[in-house]
């Protein structure tokens, strides 16, 4: 987990997210992420369509790139609405206090449950691996 957090935090700041809506994929970029009480977050507003995705399907996918790497993560997202969590993610992304904050009825962050990360390389000999939780 720690090796995803790092890839997504360090290298590909930029990640697309993947969910299903009434049968369709729907992908956009999101830019968040977080390392909690042990667990891998992202954050997003309830008032969003990706949210209400989510909540009909948890089952979500990210891919990232840098360079020649790329990471998929798919896994399920659970909502976390303890201000203590979104408190966490708000003070490692200040540029969204304007828009979020852990006391309102919007911001919500959820965690990754049951997640495998794959990690390839394009680069010659790149190498394929798998990790989970």
């Amino acid at each position: 987990m720690d090796e995803v957090y790092e890839f997504l935090k360090e290298k590909a700041p930029t990640y697309f997210l993947a969910t299903v809506e009434g049968g369709e994929p729907r992908v956009r970029p999101f830019g968040t992420v977080d390392l909690y009480e042990g667990r891998l977050y992202i954050q997003t507003g309830k008032n969003k369509k990706v949210y209400q995705q989510i909540m009909a399907n948890p089952q979500v996918e990210i891919c990232a790139c840098a360079g020649p790497e790329w990471l998929r993560l798919r896994g399920e997202l659970v909502p976390d609405d303890r201000v203590e969590a979104k408190k966490s993610m708000l003070d490692n992304y200040p540029a969204l206090r304007g828009m979020y904050d852990e006391n309102d009825d919007n911001t919500i962050v959820l965690y990754f449950k049951s997640a495998t990360a794959t990690f390839e390389s394009l680069a010659a000999g790149g190498s394929k691996r798998t990790v989970g939780w």
